[in-house]
């Protein structure tokens, strides 16, 4: 009996390590773990919610895509956004904010043009993605200034820094490979990335969690600022994190979004899901997945009771975007407006990945009390341009 007691333990142990290599859990689950044994802190007063929804938005997304694919997607967004998300609003007032992280690769002057529409209208803003491989850091110092320049100068995404005359961006970089982290070293090429964001105008960096990749680093569930490691790939893998009145280190913040284990979705019924807060029609946004995005106390070390919820999508795909832009996104706001807008024990904040980065700032400087107040701490709204005429269709522009 004991022999077969034993059996099983050393049986249900290896394959316990089985699946944390094959989910590639090995570099971060001994920090998330961590993360839990913390607890939540006890604060006095609401915690403020501060909810931030980025999109890897890829009108291009596929094979032998038509121009008129590409319209038909982008013009699903822009009929349909404003009115799912135009039946909610926060405490402050605002619709829920999608964050467009658009492809330099795949720009057409069409696209931001609507895209730049709803974010004139309070829907959202414009943010820079990029896929590249076997880059160079001059070739990608030269992308990045381009792309932000032109998205400014055609639709008025960004704003200059006055001291360095940059314009202010925030990256998610294509197939999670920032800094050149993937094992096999492909879909990037450029150790020295998070330099040469920072001398570019980036001032955060919002593509993780990436789990199940590989590229997913040890940081979980964490604001933190990275440090470039001269000639060394995925130095954003540990980090400092950000902390009220601690001054600011390394090279660029990072700001991730909820990672952990959801219990109560197990493959094989044994096995908890990687929650990764993405969302897609197969991972639907349910009540549960917004309770456990909360749970993971994402905050500004000192700041507990303003908790960070980031998510993300890549919205421009057919088979998700009833999900997006229908039904399950709506009821995930309702959610979020029900359980955490009550303002007694929560207050919802939708923000910008922008706004998201303010207020991360302004706790770093010990600012406290409602952090609506700190939407444009550091950098100011953009001014984006509308359409010139709203009957006008794509194809005449």
């Amino acid at each position: 009996m004991w022999v077969l007691l034993v059996f099983i333990v050393v049986a249900a142990g290896f394959a316990f390590l089985a699946i944390v290599r094959q989910k590639n859990m090995q570099n971060w689950l001994w920090n998330y773990i961590r993360h839990l044994s913390k607890g939540s802190a006890q604060v006095t007063g609401p915690k403020h919610v501060l909810f931030c929804f980025v999109d890897h938005y890829e009108p291009q997304w596929g094979r032998n895509i038509s121009l008129e694919q590409e319209r038909a997607r982008v013009d699903r967004w822009f009929n349909d956004y404003p009115k799912v998300a135009g039946q909610f609003k926060d405490a402050d007032g605002c619709f829920p904010k999608h964050c467009f992280y658009y492809p330099e690769e795949e720009y057409r002057y069409e696209h931001l043009a609507k895209i730049s529409d709803l974010c004139y209208r309070g829907f959202g803003e414009i943010e820079v993605h990029l896929h590249h491989d076997n880059d160079t850091s001059d070739n990608l110092r030269q992308t990045l200034t381009n792309f932000t320049e032109m998205l400014h100068r055609e639709h008025g995404a960004f704003v200059r820094n006055a001291d360095t005359g940059k314009l202010s961006y925030s990256f998610i970089h294509g197939n999670w490979c920032l800094n050149n982290c993937r094992p096999d070293g492909r879909w990037c090429g450029v150790n020295d990335e998070l330099i040469v964001l920072k001398e570019t105008g980036c001032y955060a960096d919002f593509t993780f969690p990436s789990a199940p990749s590989d590229t997913q680093p040890a940081m979980v569930n964490a604001i933190y600022y990275a440090k470039d490691k001269p000639g060394v790939p995925n130095s954003h893998n540990i980090g400092q994190p950000v902390a009220v009145n601690t001054p600011p280190w390394g090279d660029l913040m990072l700001i991730t979004g909820p990672i952990g284990l959801n219990w109560k979705v197990r493959k094989k019924g044994v096995f908890p899901q990687i929650e990764n807060s993405d969302i897609r029609t197969s991972m639907p946004p349910t009540p549960e997945r917004v309770d456990l995005w909360v749970q993971s106390d994402i905050h500004v070390q000192g700041r507990p009771e303003w908790i960070f919820v980031k998510v993300h999508t890549h919205g421009t795909q057919e088979e998700d975007m009833d999900t997006l832009l229908g039904a399950p996104f709506a009821a995930m706001c309702q959610h979020l407006q029900n359980k955490y807008n009550d303002g007694e024990n929560y207050v919802l904040h939708y923000v910008s990945a922008r706004e998201m980065y303010n207020i991360a700032k302004a706790a770093e400087a010990g600012e406290s009390g409602n952090p609506n107040d700190f939407r444009d701490y550091i950098i100011a709204k953009p001014a984006y341009k509308p359409l010139p005429d709203k009957g006008q269709s794509t194809k005449e522009m």
